[in-house]
């Protein structure tokens, strides 16, 4: 009887093509990281470049303090705080009302809902993350704007709540879908063994779930933020466009990026007011950086507290 023996050369053969496509997909992979990093360093490096030169004529403090805008005044006087505050309570209001709705509605999705519910829901969620910011703007500035008014009982409903409640409604839809893809890949060994143990349900999702999924969910959270940060044509539509230093939401204020987008044609190449507007994109910059940090440190915490 005749023993037919495998050919040594085909496992080398592959093994060697195997190597050649996973060196493939790392250098894709490395390449891609490096990109990325590069176009934020050059993003980075223009801002500093075109905004750096206002300190020249307004100093740091009276630009970061100073609560007059007046581009075409003699002399020019550039201070963003009225659009740092506009930013930031903006910002808050939208934060505080998207994060529970968002992830809330993610757990609902993931742990409780009938796949037939989820498999309608999702796909409708991920479909308002397309609508476009102009028509966000012109649903805040028809209905959102009245009812604010008649409700608070104001003299218009372009105000920073109008604004942060559509930019709300913009990043749930954000929240929602990178959430609820972190909670579905927690493996179903946890919640068995969870169950095992007597926890309910709901003490399965708080102690087991969530913190499995929070990197995603902190992702998630993330990019929610920085959307609200960076929204541009919805502010600029129902926010007021109020240049003046307001710490109530119920009046109408202006965003740094609504700023941005309202002076930036209008303003001459090179000139003061070109380069006050690139400072307070640098702001911007910052600012999302300084929330990519915060998120970072979080993380790092938690992963430390598990790791004990």
């Amino acid at each position: 009887m005749s023993i037919v023996r495998a050919s040594p050369e085909r496992p080398s053969s592959l093994k060697k093509r195997w190597r050649w496509g996973e060196r493939s997909v790392e250098l894709f992979i490395a390449f891609n990281g490096i990109l990325t990093v590069a176009v934020l360093a050059g993003i980075f490096l223009m801002l500093i470049k075109e905004g750096l030169p206002a300190f020249l004529y307004t100093a740091p403090w009276d630009f970061f303090f100073g609560s007059k805008w007046y581009p075409v005044s003699d002399p020019p006087t550039f201070g963003i705080l009225p659009f740092f505050v506009a930013t930031v309570v903006v910002t808050l209001i939208a934060t505080i009302l998207a994060l529970p709705l968002g992830v809330g509605c993610a757990i609902y999705l993931s742990e409780i809902a009938p796949a037939r519910v989820r498999e309608i829901v999702k796909p409708i969620i991920e479909l308002l993350a397309g609508i476009p910011s102009v028509v966000m703007g012109v649903i805040g500035l028809v209905l959102l704007s009245t009812v604010v008014r008649e409700a608070f009982n104001l003299s218009t409903g372009l105000c920073g709540l109008t604004a942060g409640i559509m930019l709300a409604l913009m990043s749930v839809p954000i929240v929602v879908s990178i959430s609820e893809d972190a909670l579905s890949a927690v493996p179903n060994e946890y919640r068995e063994a969870s169950y095992a143990l007597g926890a309910t349900k709901w003490q399965t999702i708080r102690c087991v779930c969530v913190p499995s999924a929070l990197s995603g969910i902190t992702a998630a959270i993330m990019l929610g933020i920085g959307r609200a940060i960076g929204e541009t044509m919805t502010v600029l539509m129902v926010a007021g466009g109020a240049i003046a230093l307001h710490f109530s939401p119920l009046e109408p204020m202006r965003p740094m990026t609504a700023t941005i987008a309202a002076e930036i044609n209008n303003a001459v190449r090179g000139g003061l007011q070109y380069q006050a507007l690139f400072a307070t994109g640098l702001v911007l910059f910052l600012m999302t950086f300084a929330v990519n940090m915060v998120a970072d440190g979080v993380l790092e915490r938690q992963r430390r507290k598990f790791e004990t």
